[in-house]
C-alpha cells in the first residue's frame, strides 16, 4: 500500500496561488428554506467545467515540470475529474487520456471529448482496479490520481479556505464522499484555520463505503447499486485514503436516493441551481436534519447531470 499524507495548510495556500488563474472563486449563498439548520451552499457547480475537480486537477498538473508532462497526462474518472485533467492539459498544450467506466453519463463523456481528451471505456470493475493500481498498463503519460494524491487534495482544500473567509462562524461543513479527496482536502484546511468546525462526509444509500469502513475500522467492500447519483458511491474506500479520512471527519451521513432526488428538485425550484446527484447529497442530509442545527455549509460539488436524467428527476 502506498503511503499518502494529507496536505498541510502551507500546501493548500500554495495551491491557491497556483490555481488562481484557472478556477473561479465560487459564491457561498444562503438557501432560503425552512429546515433544522441555516443552510448555505458552496456552489462548485459554477466552476468552468461544472465541478470542483478543476481545483485538484489543476494544482496537480501545475506542479509537474515539462519533462514530466512530455507524454501528457491521464486519469481514471467517471467524468468530473476527467474534465478537470482535460482542461488543465489543454491549457498547457499537452495530450490527455481518460479511463472511464462504461456507465459514465453521456454529458460527462461529451464534455471530455470537447476538451480534447481521448477516452478509453472499461467495465466498472476494471476501471475501479485502475484506481487501486494507481494507473493502467499501456496508457502513456503521467497518471493523475483523482483521489489519493496530496496535490489533488491540496487543490480541493482551497474550498475550505473560501468557506471560512465567507462565513467565519460556520458550524458544520457537509461534503459529498466519492473517494475522499474532496473531503480530506477541505477538512485539512478547516482543521488548520477553524478547528472547531465539524466536517461530515455525505453518502447515498445505494452505496456507503465510508459508513461501512468507519463501522469496521477498516476498508471493506460494499454492494453498489447504480442510480442517478453517479459521482459518489464506490465499492470501498481506498486503503491509502482511509487513515486520512478517519482522522479528519466527524462521521458519515447517509441519505436515501429519493431524498437526494428531492434535493435536486428543491435546488432547481427554490434557488435556480442545477446540481448533479452527488452535489445534492449534502443538501439532502442538511434538509433532513442529519447535520444538526447551526450554520451548515453544503458543498455542491458539481452540476454535470444529463438533461434527460434531470428531466426525469424533476418530473418524478
Amino acid at each position: 500500500m502506498r503511503r499518502i499524507e494529507a496536505p498541510t495548510i502551507d500546501d493548500i495556500r500554495a495551491a491557491r496561488e497556483r490555481i488562481a488563474p484557472l478556477v473561479t472563486r465560487t459564491p457561498l449563498i444562503r438557501l432560503q428554506v425552512d429546515a433544522p439548520a441555516e443552510i448555505y451552499l458552496k456552489l462548485e457547480n459554477l466552476q468552468p467545467i461544472g465541478s470542483f475537480k478543476l481545483r485538484g486537477a489543476g494544482n496537480a498538473i501545475a506542479t509537474l515540470n515539462r519533462e514530466e508532462l512530455r507524454e501528457g497526462v491521464y486519469t481514471a474518472s467517471a467524468g468530473n475529474m476527467a474534465q478537470g485533467v482535460a482542461w488543465g492539459a489543454r491549457a498547457l498544450g499537452v495530450p490527455c487520456e481518460v479511463v472511464m467506466p462504461d456507465s459514465a453519463p453521456r454529458t460527462k463523456v461529451e464534455a471530455v471529448e470537447r476538451l480534447g481528451g481521448r477516452i478509453t471505456k472499461l467495465p466498472y470493475a476494471e476501471w475501479w482496479q485502475t484506481l487501486g493500481d494507481f494507473g493502467r498498463a499501456g496508457v502513456r503519460g503521467r497518471f493523475i490520481h483523482p483521489v489519493a494524491d496530496r496535490d489533488v487534495m491540496a487543490g480541493n482544500g482551497t474550498i475550505g479556505l473560501e468557506i471560512v473567509e465567507d462565513l467565519p462562524d460556520v458550524d458544520v461543513v457537509l461534503v459529498p464522499f466519492g473517494g475522499g479527496g474532496l473531503t480530506s482536502g477541505i477538512a485539512s484546511a478547516l482543521r488548520a484555520v477553524a478547528p472547531r468546525v465539524r466536517v461530515f462526509a455525505c453518502e447515498v444509500s445505494t452505496s456507503t463505503p465510508l459508513t461501512a469502513a468507519l463501522a469496521a475500522n477498516a476498508p471493506v467492500t460494499v454492494e453498489r447499486v447504480a442510480s442517478f447519483v453517479d459521482g459518489i458511491g464506490g465499492r470501498g474506500v481506498l486503503p491509502e485514503m482511509f487513515p486520512i479520512v478517519r482522522e479528519l471527519v466527524a462521521g458519515a451521513l447517509v441519505s436515501p436516493v429519493d431524498e437526494v432526488a428531492a434535493a435536486v428538485r428543491l435546488l432547481v425550484e427554490r434557488a435556480r441551481i442545477v446540481a448533479e446527484g452527488a452535489g445534492a447529497t449534502p443538501v439532502a442530509a442538511a434538509l433532513a436534519g442529519r447535520a444538526g442545527r447551526g450554520k451548515v455549509v453544503c458543498v455542491v460539488s458539481g452540476g454535470n447531470i444529463d438533461t434527460t436524467t434531470l428531466a426525469d428527476v424533476l418530473s418524478s
